[in-house]
């Protein structure tokens, strides 16, 4: 690329991104770290619970770094600032990395909220994954009305390592057992006394995971496929799900 396209092509790219900084960073369980980025490019931004950010990772600068998707765990205008909550799962991949080791003060680029993975109206709600998903989950859970019918269960390796989350969910653990296609998941949305007519499932996290939660949900219980809203946030092995 020639250096007045390279420039054109900054330009672009700069307009589609909001520039921030870290402001403040938690520990919320032994692997999930709350990041808190700020700036007054941050004011106004529109946003609906459920929905994501890609944030602009990794060294190159505009054009040479990576984009990673993270769920918002929560934003109020007020604060001029987002939260996000990155599982660390072990490894090197580059989004992992950055969670890892992010500093305040620390400056990201991030493509504004996207996605359409939000709550809807239905008779009632029922909300399955494990950690990665539990951060979207929090931001959905809240924005439900308090008499909404909430379902669900989310899955973390240890018993002690779940996020904590607005509404009631039945928690289980893996017990060292992989993430990716995790039958402990199924098995537990599959004990859940739900209504024997369909409502509204959210499914999210490992994708194979979430394909067989799905597959339960159509194929034992009698769900429609248009009742059953699925994001893989990641995959072992697959480049932009690390």
């Amino acid at each position: 690329m020639t250096g007045a396209r390279q420039t054109v092509a900054r330009r672009l790219l700069g307009r589609m991104l909001v520039a921030g900084e870290v402001v403040e960073i938690e520990q919320m369980t032994a692997r999930m770290r709350r990041i808190r980025i700020g700036g007054e490019a941050l004011a106004g931004l529109k946003w609906t619970p459920g929905q994501h950010v890609r944030l602009l990772i990794d060294a190159g600068g505009l054009l040479g770094g990576v984009l990673r998707t993270y769920s918002i765990w929560r934003y109020d205008p007020t604060w001029e600032a987002i939260d996000l909550i990155g599982h660390d799962h072990g490894g090197d991949s580059p989004g992992v990395s950055w969670f890892r080791n992010a500093k305040p003060g620390q400056e990201i680029s991030f493509a504004r909220p996207d996605g359409s993975f939000v709550v809807r109206e239905a008779p009632y709600h029922v909300f399955a994954g494990e950690e990665t998903a539990s951060v979207a989950f929090g931001a959905m859970l809240r924005a439900l009305p308090a008499e909404a019918a909430v379902y669900g269960a989310v899955e973390a390796d240890r018993p002690g390592e779940h996020l904590a989350l607005p509404r009631k969910l039945v928690e289980v653990a893996r017990d060292g057992a992989p993430a990716a296609a995790s039958q402990v998941l199924v098995d537990a949305v599959r004990k859940l006394d739900l209504p024997a007519e369909p409502g509204v499932a959210y499914l999210a996290g490992e994708a194979r995971t979430i394909q067989a939660v799905r597959a339960h949900l159509v194929g034992e219980r009698g769900w429609q496929r248009r009742d059953v809203r699925t994001k893989p946030f990641w995959a072992p092995g697959r480049r932009g799900l690390d």
